[in-house]
Order: structure tokens, then C-alpha cells, then sequence
């Protein structure tokens, strides 16, 4: 499995960062897993081919991480012209939020009549699913329920685990969403400001040894946690990474 991080920003673009954006490649399938605002542009920059997309999957439903989807949508309609089949998975929901993102962006082009079929999957703690070819768990985070549900993913793949937070405040959900992953890609907003829905370097510090994974990467960092460049016994993401598990 092998994850490029497209986008590895915050809301603002914060350091120049694409809004967040992964591409997963596994057994010759290939998703992206969140869609931010800006990863139209991320993607034409690396060159991705967007008819082998297979699959969209969402954390949750913030732009920063669900609002390129409907110029995803469009520029596969007019522009690559696909025609192969689409998957558009997340949280609970799913296929409501992706409708009324795209009606709200381009007024009536919710009932457009798409040239490739569309296929709507919610994925749940409940309802785990394969997508792409890798099996996907879902585990609830603490971020913004107005935006939801917000949820972090267990991806697995040839007996490699990739784990991903979305976004989210600390929750004890982590533990088992980490829990033996080969990487966890986490967000860590700020540094020692605690906030209620993101989560801050002090508060992942006091609770690193509960993540029992092999290695950690930080993601949408925020200005605060930025401004911090001293070495850290954690990876920190940044546009162009390449995780190879």
C-alpha cells in the first residue's frame, strides 16, 4: 500500500498546504481518501490520472476535507470525461451532503446526467467496507458533529495497516484506530493550545505511549504548530510525502 499525502494543510492553506487530500494506491486500485477544496489543483500539479480513481472516501464533511468534490465531479464530466464507474464513501449521510455540495457550488448540477454511475457507500463503526480493494473500519472522533459524523479509518492491505485521524480532538477512539498500524497519520493542529475539536503536540505527547503504532506523522498543522521546526520524535507530513507500507 502506498499513500501519497496530496494535501497536508489546515483550513487556511497555512504554509502554502493544499487542504487535505491523500491518494492510496493498493493492488493496482487507487482512491483518495478526503477531497479538500483545494485538491483539484493538487491533483493536476502531480499529474494523477483521475479516471483510475476508483473510490472517494471522506472523513467528514468540513471543505477543507469534503469541498472538492463537486469540481471533482464536474471536471469528470467535462473535461477527462470519464466513464468508468464512481464510488463516494463516508460517514453516514454521504450521499445527501455530496448532493447538496454540489447544488450549492454549481447551482443545478446536482441533476446532472452523469456519464459514469455513481455509487453511494456509508461507512460506519458499524459497517466497515471494502473500497478499492483495501478494507476500510471506521472509528468515531471528537471534532465538529454539525459536520459529520466525523470519522478517522483503519485502512488494511496485504497485512499492512494505514491509520488516519481525520480531524479530531483527543478521543480514546485513537487508541484502537493506531492500535498496531505500520503508520498513523494524525492531525495535530496546534502545539500547546488545547482546543475542543482539534488536537494540540502536548496533549498527543501525553498520550503517545496509548498509540501503539509504529510510526506517527503529524498532518493540518495550524500556524502555531508550525512556527515549532525543532526535531520531534514524530514525522511531520508535508505536500508531496510519500508513505510506503
Amino acid at each position: 500500500m502506498k499513500v501519497t499525502i496530496l494535501g497536508s494543510g489546515d483550513a487556511f492553506g497555512s504554509g502554502g498546504r493544499f487542504n487535505t487530500c491523500l491518494h492510496v494506491e493498493a493492488g493496482g486500485e487507487q482512491m483518495l481518501l478526503d477531497c479538500g477544496g483545494s485538491s483539484l489543483v493538487a491533483l493536476n500539479k502531480t499529474g494523477i490520472e483521475r479516471n483510475r480513481l476508483s473510490t472517494l472516501l471522506f472523513t467528514h464533511f468540513h471543505g477543507d476535507h469534503f469541498g472538492g468534490l463537486p469540481a471533482f465531479l464536474l471536471e469528470a464530466q467535462f473535461v477527462s470525461r470519464r466513464t468508468q464507474p464512481l464510488t463516494i464513501a463516508g460517514p453516514r449521510g454521504v450521499e445527501q451532503r455530496a448532493l447538496q455540495a454540489i447544488e450549492n457550488d454549481f447551482p443545478g448540477a446536482s441533476g446532472n446526467a452523469w456519464r459514469f454511475p455513481i455509487t453511494y457507500v456509508e461507512v460506519t463503526p458499524e459497517t466497515p467496507a471494502t473500497l478499492a480493494g483495501v478494507a476500510v473500519e471506521a472509528f468515531p472522533m471528537e471534532h465538529d458533529q454539525r459536520a459529520g459524523p466525523c470519522q478517522g479509518y483503519r485502512l488494511q492491505h496485504g497485512g499492512k495497516v494505514f491509520a488516519f485521524s481525520g480531524d479530531s480532538a483527543w478521543t480514546d477512539a485513537l487508541i484502537p484506530l493506531s492500535a498496531g498500524a505500520d503508520v498513523l497519520l494524525i492531525e495535530c493542529y496546534t502545539w500547546d493550545q488545547v482546543l475542543a475539536n482539534h488536537l494540540d503536540y502536548g496533549t498527543l505527547r501525553e498520550h503517545r505511549a496509548d498509540l501503539g503504532t509504529k510510526r506517527i506523522v503529524l498532518t493540518h498543522m495550524g500556524p502555531l504548530m508550525l512556527a515549532h521546526q525543532e526535531e520531534l520524535p514524530e514525522a511531520r507530513a508535508h505536500d508531496g510525502m510519500v508513505l510506503s507500507l
